[in-house]
């Protein structure tokens, strides 16, 4: 019976480890500068990843076919009602394009951040999205989908703050069909606590990307316009209950790969640290998505004259890589020769096993055997070599001697055979020379182009960085480069070492005030520290720091 209260302490101590939330860790410097800083943090992206992505949505399944009815729907909805991003995963989307879909999310969910909902708190990991306008998480309502079980859900009866509000909330996010009702509660960032926000709380997510993801939600920074359910963007009541110093947000990725912090967003100001010189503010064109008026687009200084009659341009947090028209993409995939996963499975085989491939090759090469294949030497397969060089000597004399150690048959042009088999050894000693290994792999390589590719071509060689084109946007009067190293995404190590064209298509009709669209997303974010700012309507770039 002493045991009792023992197993009683334990008990209630395993069961608050389970189900207690504590208080988010605040930045320092939040009251020092009047700033809400969020630390974020960047999911890793390898090969393994990507396989498992491709093995996850084979064709045929439930995956597949989710997406195919989400994209169907697609048809007959306004480009008005439908977001950009589900253009960028629907473009006559088949069964066999669930993998690019899948991977496509993956990249599009690599950097996320903490906050807290309710009293006391509830933590949960989320997106910082400029390309949607909704906060979501999963509810503890959601009971029916995995994902309900490997990742945080919102408990409302354990918050005294929270409000229930019941309307039911839908939406296609991407190839993310989800759905759940509103609620209210206090929503903590840092310090800050921003009372009774309007959120989601998702039953259903029918997305397998959540099963893989290092996020419970999503947190919409865009306008209200774009709301579902035309409910306040948390940013907007940020500003409405006088937390931030200005009405701006910017966001800073490190491109520092080794180091802790991936990134920061801040709101109600900028970081002088994150960025060099001054920004460049252009105009927002209209309320809805971040978006601007796009000038010219240039591929190694030429310009592409897609965007003479202009262009408009998204600048999405929610997006990893860049998006635009399918006929620029196909122009700037051709100059870096990006392939699909095909072919970069094929220039990886040849990188493996090439070498070994060329020695079996050359040790079965027997220098009689093939000059007698194009009859200028009969052949005894008695011949032997002499420390790796074979016998060239003129035995045509003596080919009937019972001593001989090795038997050469000379046709009646017994010079030009010797001549064939001295040529056949030089050629096999070339072949171990490594300047001429490389050349011969490097062709080898190139007819890996050549394989049948899939739709939207992503993968290109490592090697050939240093030489691809840089290319420039032109927005605001003003050109934004990006060099090879800027836009190639490159993950891995050593011989799994995988570099992925920033580049995709997007087949989408452009929101007003029209032009074809591009979407600039985190990897021209990293280039250039980038400021939204809603009290004047205008976003800026600077080169990040």
């Amino acid at each position: 019976m002493m045991r009792t209260p023992k197993f009683i302490a334990l008990f209630i101590y395993y069961l608050c480890a389970l189900t207690c939330s504590f208080p988010l860790p605040a930045s320092s410097d939040d009251d020092a500068d009047g700033l809400l800083r969020i630390g974020l943090k960047k999911r890793s992206l390898d090969l393994d990843t990507l396989n498992a992505a491709r093995i996850i949505s084979k064709d045929g399944g439930k995956y597949a076919i989710d997406l195919k009815d989400i994209c169907s729907n697609l048809n007959g909805s306004g480009a008005g009602t439908v977001s950009p991003k589900t253009r960028l995963v629907c473009p006559k989307l088949g069964e066999s394009d669930a993998y690019k879909v899948f991977l496509s999310n993956i990249l599009n969910t690599r950097y996320f951040g903490e906050i807290g909902i309710g009293s006391p708190l509830q933590n949960f990991t989320v997106v910082f999205d400029t390309g949607s306008s909704n906060l979501w998480v999963l509810s503890s309502k959601c009971r029916y989908s995995i994902n309900c079980y490997l990742h945080s859900k919102y408990i409302s009866g354990r918050s005294s703050t929270y409000t229930k509000i019941g309307k039911n909330y839908s939406i296609i996010y991407g190839s993310r069909s989800i759905s759940g009702f509103f609620s209210g509660d206090n929503v903590q960032m840092g310090n800050f606590i921003v009372k009774d926000q309007t959120f989601a709380e998702v039953t259903r997510e029918r997305s397998l990307t959540l099963l893989m993801a290092e996020f419970d939600g999503i947190m919409g920074l865009g306008f209200q316009e774009k709301s579902a359910g035309n409910v306040l963007p948390i940013w907007y009541s940020m500003g409405e209950q006088g937390l931030l110093r200005d009405k701006v947000f910017s966001f800073w990725f490190n491109r520092n790969t080794e180091a802790e912090k991936a990134g920061e967003i801040i709101f109600g100001g900028v970081d002088p640290k994150h960025f060099k010189g001054k920004h460049t503010y252009i105009p927002v064109a209209q309320k809805g998505f971040w978006q601007v008026e796009m000038g010219d687009f240039l591929i190694g200084g030429r310009s592409t004259e897609i965007c003479k009659g202009g262009c408009t341009a998204i600048v999405d947090s929610g997006t990893s890589l860049i998006a635009g028209p399918p006929e620029i993409v196909a122009q700037i995939n051709h100059a870096i020769g990006a392939g699909g996963l095909a072919n970069m499975e094929c220039r990886q085989l040849v990188r493996m096993v090439g070498g070994v491939m060329m020695e079996l090759i050359l040790s079965q090469v027997k220098s009689g055997k093939l000059c007698s294949m194009i009859s200028v030497c009969s052949y005894n397969s008695t011949e032997h070599e002499r420390n790796g060089i074979e016998m060239v000597t003129d035995h045509g004399s003596q080919s009937g001697n019972k001593g001989s150690s090795h038997s050469y048959t000379l046709s009646t042009r017994g010079v030009p055979c010797a001549m064939c088999k001295m040529l056949v050894t030089l050629v096999k000693i070339l072949l171990k020379q490594k300047d001429i290994v490389d050349y011969v792999f490097n062709y080898l390589g190139s007819l890996c182009d050549y394989m049948p590719l899939p739709r939207g071509k992503a993968f290109v060689d490592c090697n050939r960085i240093p030489d691809m084109p840089n290319v420039s946007f032109t927005i605001g009067k003003h050109s934004f480069h990006l060099t090879p190293q800027q836009y190639i995404l490159k993950t891995g190590e050593g011989d799994a070492t995988t570099c992925l064209s920033g580049f995709v298509p997007l087949d989408a009709p452009p929101p007003p005030p029209g032009g074809p669209l591009w979407i600039l997303g985190d990897m021209f974010m990293q280039v250039y520290h980038t400021v939204f700012d809603f009290g004047n309507l205008q976003i800026g770039f600077a080169e990040a720091a």
